[in-house]
């Protein structure tokens, strides 16, 4: 997909936080308290990255998980904003997510996928 394409297909906050980098505002997510079972997919291209199995609620006002499914994400160094991050991209279309960080639940993965709520579509079982 080109560029252009994503300009056309997201809404204006959802490139901002997709395509440039962007973060929304923590605790304003529709998926921030989303229970049903099922899939979350990227806003961008569809593309499955957490089983909803690997969600929980961290406080920190964005959807949290504590894996993803195998492949379907890549992590790149962030270095910005004074401190040191992993940040977490889309493996297919590379758009960015969010970040992970080691201080997710001990009794699974210890990591917390800190996901921006308008990078997800949320499909239901």
């Amino acid at each position: 997909m080109e560029e252009k394409d994503f300009k056309e297909k997201l809404t204006p906050e959802q490139y901002s936080v997709l395509r440039e980098g962007g973060t929304e505002a923590p605790f304003s997510g529709e998926l921030l308290h989303e229970k049903g079972e099922g899939m979350y997919t990227c806003a961008a291209c569809g593309n499955q990255l957490f089983a909803s199995d690997t969600k929980f609620e961290s406080g920190t006002g964005w959807p949290s998980f504590d894996e993803a499914l195998p492949g379907a994400v890549e992590f790149k160094d962030d270095s910005s904003h004074g401190m040191r991050r992993t940040e977490v991209r889309c493996a297919k279309c590379g758009s960015h997510l969010g970040h992970v960080f080691p201080d997710g639940p001990k009794e699974t993965t210890g990591k917390r996928y800190c996901v921006n709520s308008v990078c997800l579509n949320f499909e239901e079982k």
